[in-house]
């Protein structure tokens, strides 16, 4: 009895991917308000995930969830064996070993079923974690959703959005463990949920001119929500959940069902290996960019990148970035081989 051919990778997902990490680092490094407009980044990795859920889940292999964990989980071991030891001696060093987290907390950085706990300092580096946190909580319900998006459908991919606007009625604090990982769940588990509808063709099905109305009525109201309902950095998307959920379902519902020909892809061998790295690397990369970010601005200082003026020093800081990240992804990048049980290597692909 042969074998059966291993699945092709979709080679749009990969493009979408890694520009949306690429989005998602370009954000963080100059603050762009209106890039969270043209592309939803964390929206669309949510359905990305959701897709790539599914379709371990229709498998017969019962071990989707443990292996989706086990590819989660080692880079950010790794992250918390270089960070945790770095905030502890700052927080000594300066005087500030109250705001250490205590023995308890530090299981968060073992299993983060809540944003692990960091201090003030290190917040640039602890501030990304969020994702992770929702990812794991939706990959662990995923079996539940899956059943009951092949029940209810449009019920299920509702109903994070509902949830969402419980949150907003009861005013649920973000700020808190349990409240963020709340209002994070509600926000993307609509695109997590159209990834699955990815994933069985249902948004291919669906007729074109219903799908863009829906979409252009998502995010309409996301946006109409975000100019009505500013946050506290103005009209920035990521600080409006409501206005975030909303976006990012109308987004997806476009990104999910356009499906381009990259062949072309493949003829442009240096953009072609770029998406195979990034994708290979992509938990390294999300996890230390922000890391590289702060530390740019401390490179960029010790080569007086400001002397050629604002915008070139801000630009040669972002090249800085770019660079840092991926020392980050070749020195760091092989724990996500080990994690998938693939043969490490520095540089993927």
């Amino acid at each position: 009895m042969s074998t059966p051919p291993a699945p092709q990778r979709d080679r749009y997902l990969d493009v979408l991917r890694c520009v949306a990490i690429g989005r998602v680092i370009v954000y963080h490094a100059t603050g762009f308000v209106w890039l969270t407009y043209a592309l939803p980044a964390m929206g669309v990795m949510f359905a990305l995930g959701g897709s790539l859920m599914a379709s371990s889940l229709a498998r017969p292999d019962s071990r989707a969830v443990r292996n989706r964990i086990r590819r989660l989980l080692p880079a950010l071991w790794v992250f918390a064996a270089i960070v945790i030891p770095i905030m502890t001696w700052h927080a000594v060093h300066v005087g500030d070993a109250d705001e250490l987290p205590g023995s308890r907390e530090l299981l968060l950085w073992l299993v983060p079923i809540a944003e692990p706990p960091g201090t003030q300092w290190a917040m640039p580096a602890t501030i990304v974690l969020w994702y992770l946190v929702t990812y794991l909580w939706l990959v662990l319900l995923s079996p539940l959703l899956l059943r009951a998006y092949r029940r209810w459908p449009l019920g299920t991919v509702l109903a994070p959005l509902v949830c969402l606007a419980a949150t907003e009625a009861l005013h649920v604090d973000m700020d808190t463990a349990v409240g963020g990982v709340v209002v994070n769940l509600a926000t993307f588990g609509a695109c997590w949920v159209l990834g699955f509808a990815h994933r069985d063709g249902s948004l291919a099905r669906m007729p074109l001119p219903v799908l863009l109305s829906l979409a252009g009525m998502a995010l309409t109201a996301g946006a109409g929500w975000a100019f009505t309902h500013p946050g506290d950095e103005g009209f920035d998307l990521n600080d409006i959940p409501v206005a975030q959920g909303l976006y990012s379902l109308g987004f997806v519902l476009l990104a999910m069902r356009w499906r381009p020909d990259l062949g072309w892809l493949r003829r442009v061998r240096p953009l072609d290996r770029l998406v195979s790295i990034v994708n290979a690397r992509a938990v390294t990369v999300y996890l230390w960019h922000n890391v590289a970010i702060s530390a740019s601005f401390v490179v960029g200082e010790a080569l007086d990148v400001w002397s050629f003026g604002d915008r070139s020093g801000e630009l040669l800081c972002v090249a800085i970035t770019l660079g840092l990240v991926a020392g980050a992804a070749l020195s760091l990048g092989w724990v996500e081989d080990l994690a998938a049980r693939r043969r490490p290597r520095l540089m993927p692909g």
